[in-house]
């Protein structure tokens, strides 16, 4: 086989295709890195809104009454 007048051999050919999977297992880690990244992260606002509902609202919320309100 030729490709741009230079013969390509087993060896060559098997090297691309070594190259374009290892290419795409990249790709596919970058992918589930940048997902779990975004996924922690909407998991920490959702933690942290949470959290600031609980505070403002156990402070505002509730009526005082009882022996201690």
């Amino acid at each position: 086989m030729t490709l741009f007048g230079t013969t390509i051999g087993v060896q060559e050919i098997a090297s691309l295709a070594g190259m374009l999977a290892i290419l795409a297992l990249w790709i596919a880690a970058f992918r589930s890195e940048k997902r779990q990244i975004r996924w922690f992260r909407d998991w920490e606002a959702g933690r942290k809104a949470r959290r600031d509902a609980e505070i403002s609202g156990a402070n505002n919320d509730r009526p005082k009454t009882g022996p201690w309100g």
